[in-house]
């Protein structure tokens, strides 16, 4: 057996690859910021959501508290729902007078894909509260179903598989 040169770049290159990634998960997952492009070359603000099924309806919830009604805009682009909305700072406190200032202010934007059998030409908005809920109707035809995994059992011949 030969030698195996050790390279400890190539082994510090593999465990960094994933470095951004992550990094990009647990901005979003603790501050909300997500990878959306903005002219400014910055990022913009993704409020959290929760999406779900339930009697019928595909709902949206999308947690924005602090912004005016008349500032946000909700699109249907082909399968994609699309937030958009701007969070202003109140110019009553200058900014040398803020002690903590954990607050984020600016547009934001947050884009989902809809699930398949979604009727998007019923949408409905409802803002309350801090909470958009957008709830649309979803086609009774589509339904997920089970799929059988296939595998060598004790004492059966494998199948051949395609």
């Amino acid at each position: 057996m030969l030698p195996i040169r050790w390279d400890p770049l190539r082994e510090l290159s593999r465990d960094l690859g994933s470095f951004p990634r992550e990094m990009e998960e647990l901005m979003r997952r603790t501050f909300g910021v997500t990878r959306e492009p903005t002219f400014t070359g910055g990022v913009l603000l993704a409020p959290p959501v929760n999406t779900f099924v339930k009697d019928g309806k595909y709902w949206v919830q999308v947690e924005i508290p602090g912004i005016d009604r008349k500032d946000l805009d909700v699109t249907v682009e082909g399968s994609t729902l699309a937030i958009r909305g701007e969070r202003k700072l109140t110019k009553e406190t200058k900014e040398e007078n803020y002690m903590v200032r954990e607050c984020q202010y600016g547009t934001f934007l947050r884009r989902l894909t809809m699930p398949e059998g979604v009727n998007a030409d019923k949408i409905h908005a409802a803002y309350r509260d801090g909470m958009l809920e957008i709830t649309m109707p979803m086609d009774k035809t589509v339904s997920g179903r089970k799929v059988l995994i296939e595998g060598a059992e004790e004492g059966k011949k494998e199948r051949e598989i395609h």
